[in-house]
């Protein structure tokens, strides 16, 4: 009988061990291919896992003006869509109201994975018409009207041109 036992332990113990190993694996593996996919490297432990998930889930999204789905989407659509799933927090829908209304404006310098960035890409005026979400070393993800969803970098001359701020949700939902 306490042999038995004795093996019924073992038994569960190898079990557990060899399931955890390989969520390991599997979770090693998931971060190799966001890395791949982002262009950065991901950590399995990385705190900003789902923010990186769910941005690699939207790439390659077509542009589709006032869209809001993975059918076709605009840039504040795959910024309001992002922050819902992966923070739970329902922002304005429009450029201008998350700039005028969500956010406390950020010097580039203090951008953090899930901040958002604001640019000017209109050819008239000078407030904030183009939203993005950014991601790690300067890459941000947004929506262009040419390419639909897709990573660009702060460092492209474009970009530093038509910056605006930066802004930092405020949690207040």
């Amino acid at each position: 009988m306490k042999n038995r036992i004795l093996l019924l332990i073992i038994g569960a113990a190898l079990f557990c061990s060899s399931c955890s190993s390989h969520r390991h694996l599997s979770t090693s593996s998931s971060a190799s291919k966001l890395s791949e996919k982002l262009n950065f490297t991901v950590s399995p432990k990385d705190k900003n896992l789902p923010l990186y998930t769910e941005a690699a889930n939207w790439l390659g999204v077509p542009y589709k003006y006032g869209g809001n789905t993975v059918n076709g989407v605009d840039c504040s659509g795959l910024v309001s869509n992002i922050y819902r799933k992966v923070y739970q927090l329902k922002i304005e829908r429009t450029v201008a109201g998350m700039y005028n209304k969500n956010c406390r404006k950020i010097p580039r310098s203090s951008l953090q994975p899930g901040d958002l960035v604001f640019f000017n890409t209109a050819k008239k005026g000078k407030s904030a018409s183009h939203v993005g979400i950014f991601l790690k070393n300067n890459i941000f993800i947004h929506a262009t009207t040419h390419s639909g969803v897709r990573l660009s970098t702060l460092d492209e001359a474009y970009y530093k041109k038509s910056w605006i701020s930066g802004g930092k949700i405020k949690k207040t939902n």
